[in-house]
């Protein structure tokens, strides 16, 4: 692999700095990739690399070293903060090899890592491995920080040292996957606002992959499904929630609450919209809230994705790509795609727990052959393993098939008051309980290391507040925006133990429709197509109502949802009224 770091740098040895034959300009020419924003509490970091010295702020009361940059000590909570230089020493915590992702200034294959620094490996950059053959590179091995400068900034890249010892440990989770439940708290009240509500309609557009339809007019052929699905008129909806909400969500919206408002002419007395929430689920449970809270009767839940249109629309110039500087910690080095952090877990699975991409293949495949029973599915050809494993290689050990499917499309659901469920045109799908505690840290690349971040918490928060268990549930509709998402969930909820999966996936009978816990029945977003995880919810309900048709999973009357993707994760436990 070519090295991108082909100018000056500097490189910390030992403590010491070593001088690169030329010294880096005060500025030079950018390379294209996308750099970061020089804000007041970020630029110290971006621009480190000017005299070779890594830093990093940390706290003067404990020492610890915090990162990303805050204003506050999140474990004394102390305020002396202050900025340390580093060694530049670290461990390599996780890699992946990016074979499909490209941008200006950095063409693939390259590799996205997290490094753990040496002074503290709690703290976990991301990065880009240089200087090493991909298949050389090991969890555990040594690496120094190497200095790429490009523009006005100093990227922080790293390279195996010379000399390498034994494998290094790896850093532990803050939390070990298998003590989540230990940090869930108790409930604050004894009657719950899932009591008090139902899901009454639902509806879904057109999928498809680019249809070339505004993505409003999808909105709209979904939500006036689930209303006619209810055996609602427009005028009987009293609430609106939506995911992510207005703003610049590129294929990823309709335009929010604002949008549908105007183009429904609804009068709610409650609304909310907003990306900061429970996954893509958040906005149903937000509604759950409103109308237990008896702020509304029938909430009209939608989302809306046209990814596939939107991405044509950009390649042909009708829509311009956002450009300028970025704030994420990740995207300098190539790291644009949730694949890229859970690709890196999914390896931690790997080497901790024995998985292999069979594991991960066995998710595929299962969802696939749901897929060929389902006509509105995107993919609906049958896979086999040989398939899957023949694959193009997207991010190791991701593959296209560990992928979900970018498509259009819109899901609409009702949430309505339970004492007014009974009387509408279908029997109404009772809340036993959600689950949204979040428990370990939220920004991806400090979160949890060998399962999707954002799943171990709310999967055990959803356990304390029912009598039901895992052995109780007919059907699971889990998130799969990628099959590794899917895997962990199935850990989580206890469907298997905590690094169990290989053997209970293992020929993918117990996931199968007749099998101990039925997954994704009608293809889930790795076939049936990506609608962020309201269509799994979708799904849940035609299973309890015994609507499915071939694929119909028997005496289903209890199913578990879960939506997230390295959001905030939620899950909800569903039940039929009887």
């Amino acid at each position: 692999m070519a090295d991108p770091a082909t100018r000056g740098y500097r490189l910390i040895r030992g403590g010491t700095v070593a001088e690169a034959e030329s010294s880096p300009a005060a500025k030079a020419e950018p390379s294209g990739r996308p750099l970061p924003l020089l804000s007041l509490d970020t630029e110290f970091f971006w621009t480190s690399g000017a005299d070779g010295i890594l830093r990093i702020t940390e706290c003067r009361s404990c020492a610890a070293l915090i990162h990303p940059p805050q204003p506050i000590c999140r474990y004394c909570r102390g305020h002396d903060l202050g900025i340390r230089e580093v060694s530049g020493q670290a461990v390599l915590a996780g890699f992946t090899v990016n074979h499909r992702f490209g941008l200006p200034g950095l063409p693939p294959p390259y590799v996205v890592a997290q490094v753990a620094l040496v002074e503290d490996p709690r703290v976990r950059l991301t990065t880009n491995i240089i200087d090493a053959d991909p298949d050389s590179l090991e969890l555990g091995m040594r690496v120094e920080v190497v200095f790429q400068q490009d523009a006005d900034v100093w990227l922080p890249l790293f390279r195996p040292v010379a000399d390498q010892p034994e494998l290094a440990p790896l850093p532990v989770d803050e939390i070990a996957p298998e003590r989540f439940g230990e940090y869930v708290r108790p409930m604050v009240r004894q009657d719950k606002f899932e009591d008090k509500v139902a899901l009454t309609g639902i509806g879904m557009s057109r999928i498809g992959r680019r249809l070339m339809v505004p993505p409003l007019a999808l909105t709209v052929e979904a939500c006036e499904r689930a209303v006619a699905d209810a055996g609602l008129t427009m005028d009987d909806i009293d609430g609106i929630a939506s995911y992510p909400g207005g703003g610049n969500v590129g294929g990823f919206g309709e335009g929010g609450v604002t949008a549908v408002e105007a183009a429904l002419g609804l009068r709610p007395t409650w609304h909310n919209g907003g990306i900061e929430t429970f996954g893509p689920g958040g906005s149903v449970i937000a509604a759950m809230t409103a109308v237990a809270a008896g702020l509304a009767n029938h909430v009209l839940c939608f989302r809306t994705v046209w990814e596939s249109t939107f991405n044509e629309l950009m390649k042909a110039g009708r829509i311009p790509s956002s450009g300028g500087r970025t704030t994420s910690w990740m995207m300098p080095f190539g790291a644009t795609s949730a694949a890229h952090t859970l690709a890196q877990n999914a390896q931690r699975h790997f080497q901790r727990y024995g998985t292999t991409r069979e594991t991960l293949g066995w998710i595929a495949l299962n969802q696939r052959a749901n897929a060929e029973l389902e006509p509105t599915a995107v993919y609906r050809d049958p896979m086999t393993m040989d398939d899957y494993l023949g694959a193009r290689s997207i991010t190791t050990p991701f593959g296209l098939y560990d992928c979900d499917v970018p498509c259009d499309g819109a899901v609409a659901v009702i949430v309505s008051a339970v004492d007014v469920a009974r009387d509408l045109a279908k029997p109404p799908v009772l809340v036993e309980a959600v689950g949204t505690q979040i428990v370990e840290r939220i920004e991806w690349d400090q979160s949890t290391l060998t399962h999707e971040p954002q799943v171990l918490g709310p999967a055990a928060h959803l356990w304390t507040r029912t009598t039901l268990r895992p052995a109780d549930v007919d059907v699971a509709e889990l998130y799969d925006g990628f099959t590794f998402n899917c895997l962990s969930w199935i850990e989580a909820l206890g469907f298997c133990g905590i690094g169990e999966a290989k053997d209970f996936l293992e020929g993918g009978k117990n996931i199968a429709r007749d099998g101990t816990i039925p997954v994704n029945t009608h293809g889930g977003q790795l076939s049936h197509g990506r609608t962020h995880g309201m269509g799994l919810l979708h799904e849940a309900v035609v299973q309890l109502r015994g609507e499915a048709g071939a694929r119909q999973v028997g005496g289903a009357r209890v199913a578990v949802v879960s939506s997230g993707g390295l959001t905030p994760g939620g899950a909800m436990l569903l039940r039929t009224d009887s």
